[in-house]
């Protein structure tokens, strides 16, 4: 019987590389390490679990410079002696924020053509778009720390493996988290400075006896946010990889999850599992109406069941995708985010697991696996 994905595991090397690097920051803070023991100690490490050869050149370059002239950079990422993506390293506690460390490592990534860059102090990591044509604060695509949240830490940290670089899934996320900047700004235009007069107009004419003073007044009155749940990307292992047993049940029901996104590693269009939802999977046979969900984190067990619509219940709420449900769960166990967000953002795929017909726990992804390679080989 095949292993489940070593990607999101519990045992896998980035999982176990975050559990060891979160106790020596733990245990280093309050120390001036510097930058060269922050690199050995710190973010080394997390470059080999993600499976970077740092002793190959041609995958890893120490102090990079394009031309000779140029400033090196603490590490390049390669693919086929290409660099793909810099890192510029600081002194764990190194103050990250100051706008000045972004804004050399950007620049210079921009001049050699390299779309993404990472400041890290070995704790927090920040990923940027050094391409994007905004200004350096704007081209900030996401932040976390090792030694905080380990799930997205994790998420974040995946999008570095050659796979995912190889698969552009960075600018798959990026180009989604654009669309939904505009997208939020656009909608907040329709209410700032006061309610836009094609609204109100729109609304009292699609509501019985009401004028357009009453929606003006109703709008003025109102507090209106719009969530868009941040998309995400499967880290899920190449193809010859996939698990061969994996469901537990066979009946239709999932569905309403279709904010998870791109395969890497599979030979299909990289957002081929875009379109792959919870009812998808219920329709195909491959899990039932009722199957229990579960999830052990930061010390608490979540639980979900999946709705004979496609749909997640998770506590009394019912949620249209697997990753906003997760999002919820976890919610419940650590509170609201800090950015305002309604819910973290989670890939529900890879967070919830089931129990196979063993009694052993596996991530629901691996059904979703078992789905696309049961398409793939239909369409052959």
């Amino acid at each position: 019987m095949a292993d489940p994905p070593q990607n999101r595991s519990a045992n896998s090397p980035l999982r176990h590389a975050l559990g060891e690097i979160t106790e020596r920051v733990t245990r280093y803070r309050s120390e001036r390490i510097g930058e060269q023991n922050t690199k050995a100690t710190l973010i080394v490490p997390i470059l080999r679990a993600l499976g970077w050869n740092v002793e190959d050149l041609d995958e890893v370059h120490l102090e990079y410079r394009g031309v000779p002239i140029d400033k090196p950079v603490d590490y390049a990422l390669l693919l086929q002696r290409k660099p793909v993506l810099f890192i510029e390293a600081k002194a764990l506690g190194e103050n990250l924020s100051d706008r000045k460390w972004a804004s050399q490592i950007v620049s210079y990534a921009a001049v050699a053509g390299v779309e993404w860059v990472v400041l890290t102090d070995g704790d927090e990591y920040r990923i940027y778009n050094a391409l994007s044509e905004h200004d350096v604060e704007e081209k900030l695509f996401r932040t976390v720390r090792v030694s905080g949240d380990a799930a997205e830490a994790e998420d974040a940290l995946r999008l570095l493996t050659k796979d995912e670089l190889r698969n552009k899934s960075l600018a798959a996320l990026w180009r989604a988290q654009s669309i939904d900047t505009r997208v939020r700004r656009a909608v907040q235009a329709l209410f700032e400075p006061e309610p836009s007069a094609w609204l109100v107009r729109r609304l009292a004419n699609s509501t019985d006896g009401l004028t357009a003073g009453d929606v003006k007044a109703a709008l003025l009155r109102a507090r209106i946010t719009l969530d868009l749940p941040a998309a995400e990307l499967d880290s899920s292992p190449p193809a010859r990889e996939r698990p061969r047993v994996l469901p537990t049940p066979p009946t239709p029901e999932e569905k309403s999850s279709h904010e998870e996104e791109q395969q890497p590693g599979t030979p299909r269009p990289a957002a081929a599992s875009y379109d792959v939802s919870v009812k998808d999977l219920l329709d195909a046979g491959l899990i039932r109406p009722g199957l229990e969900l579960r999830k052990r984190y930061l010390g608490s067990e979540v639980e979900a069941t999946i709705e004979p619509d496609g749909r997640v219940r998770c506590g009394s709420e019912t949620f249209k995708s697997l990753s906003i449900a997760a999002g919820a769960a976890r919610v419940a166990v650590k509170g609201l985010p800090s950015d305002g967000r309604r819910y973290y953002q989670t890939n529900g795929w890879t967070f919830w697991e089931y129990e196979d017909e063993a009694g052993r726990r596996r991530v629901i992804q691996e059904i979703r696996e078992r789905y696309l390679a049961d398409r793939s080989a239909d369409s052959r």
